[in-house]
């Protein structure tokens, strides 16, 4: 089975509201989740994740600092029909919200909306994405 590898970036978006952090998910289909997509040619991690952010929720965001990344494996079929093993990492980001409405998401999401932290924790489908949530609020707290 033939071997290739994904890069892309996105961030954990979040602002302070009523002395509440909230945090920017996107909803694909039933799954709950944080903005991401891959780079693009001459495009560096950064500028992806505010792309990404931008266009999967409708908001503009300023990067502050490096979340984590993710790294996991799943497989595709390429041109020919062949089953490709693909390891996609994600890079992640702290971004704090500058403009936009969320109402303003392109076609490939469903739904993007602000969440208070707790509650994004509880419906966040991806285990490791939570914990980039959790980290955020770890700082946010302090």
């Amino acid at each position: 089975m033939q071997t290739t590898t994904e890069i892309s970036s996105g961030g954990v978006v979040y602002r302070c509201r009523n002395g509440a952090t909230e945090v920017v998910l996107i909803r694909v289909g039933a799954k709950w989740c944080l903005p991401k997509g891959r780079v693009e040619e001459r495009e560096g991690l950064w500028d992806t994740a505010r792309r990404e952010i931008r266009e999967e929720t409708g908001v503009e965001g300023r990067v502050e600092r490096k979340l984590g990344d993710i790294l996991y494996w799943y497989t595709r079929r390429d041109g020919n029909g062949e089953v490709v093993r693909v390891a996609k990492r994600v890079h992640f980001y702290q971004v704090a919200y500058l403009t936009g409405s969320v109402g303003d998401h392109d076609h490939e999401v469903d739904e993007a909306r602000w969440f208070p932290v707790g509650t994004a924790l509880t419906i966040l489908n991806f285990p490791n994405e939570r914990e980039l949530v959790a980290k955020l609020n770890a700082v946010a707290e302090s």
